[in-house]
C-alpha cells in the first residue's frame, strides 16, 4: 500500500461520479492510493476560492501559502484507516513546500473530520450557517438573487506542511483559536460507485 502524486485528469471520474458533491474542485495537487497496485482513493488539492479566507487564516503575508483540501474519496475494500493513510501520504509530500492546508467536514452530513483528528491537524471551530445564490452546480453560477440555498455550517481544520521553522511562524500568524475536537456519529452518504480500475503503470 502507497500514496503516489497522479495527474487530475485520473480523479476524474472519482469526483464527477463518486464524490457527493459531483463537481471538479480547481486542483494544484492530487494523489493516489495503491493498494496491491490498484488506485482505491484519490485526495487533491487547491487554491481556495475565497481571497478573503487565503488572507484571513494567518495573515495578508502568508495567504500565498494556503492551499485548501478540497475532495477525498475512498474505496471501501474492508482496509482500515485508508483515509488517513492517503491523507498523511499526501501531507509527507507537501511538507517540502511549507503550505498551510485547511480543509472542511460538512455537518449537513454529519461529518465531524475524524480523518483530520487522527492526521493531527488543528481544529479552529465552525464556520457560520449562511445562505447562497442557488444555481445548479455552484453558487458563483447563479443569476436569481432572490432564489437563496443554505450552506450548512462546517467544521475548520488546519494542518501546517513544512518545516519546523515555518510551522511555528505560521502557527503563531493563526488568526483562529484551536479548539478541542467535535465529536458525533457520522453520516455516510452513497459511494458504492466504482471508478474505473487503474493499474500502476511499469514501463
Amino acid at each position: 500500500m502507497n500514496v503516489i502524486k497522479i495527474l487530475p485528469g485520473e480523479c476524474k471520474d472519482w469526483f464527477l461520479n463518486k464524490h457527493y458533491l459531483k463537481r471538479m474542485p480547481p486542483i494544484s495537487f492530487c494523489y493516489g492510493l495503491y493498494v496491491n497496485d490498484k488506485l482505491e482513493g484519490v485526495v487533491s488539492f487547491g487554491k481556495p476560492a475565497s481571497d478573503s479566507l487565503c488572507r484571513g487564516l494567518c495573515g495578508e503575508d502568508l495567504k500565498s501559502r494556503v492551499f485548501e483540501l478540497n475532495r477525498l474519496v475512498i474505496n471501501e475494500i474492508g482496509e482500515k484507516n485508508l483515509a488517513s493513510f492517503l491523507i498523511g501520504g499526501a501531507l509527507r509530500f507537501l511538507k517540502k513546500l511549507n503550505l498551510i492546508i485547511v480543509s472542511y467536514a460538512d455537518q449537513g452530513w454529519n461529518h465531524s473530520g475524524y480523518v483530520y483528528q487522527a492526521t493531527n491537524w488543528i481544529y479552529t471551530g465552525s464556520t457560520l450557517k449562511r445562505t447562497d445564490m442557488w444555481a445548479e452546480g455552484h453558487s458563483r453560477h447563479a443569476r436569481d438573487p432572490s432564489i437563496r440555498k443554505l450552506r450548512s455550517p462546517k467544521h475548520r481544520y488546519v494542518y501546517f506542511a513544512g518545516d519546523r521553522r515555518f510551522k511555528k511562524m505560521a502557527k503563531k500568524a493563526l488568526n483562529y483559536p484551536e479548539e478541542s475536537y467535535p465529536k458525533g456519529e457520522n453520516k455516510r452518504y452513497d459511494a458504492s460507485y466504482i471508478p474505473v480500475t487503474q493499474e500502476i503503470l511499469v514501463f
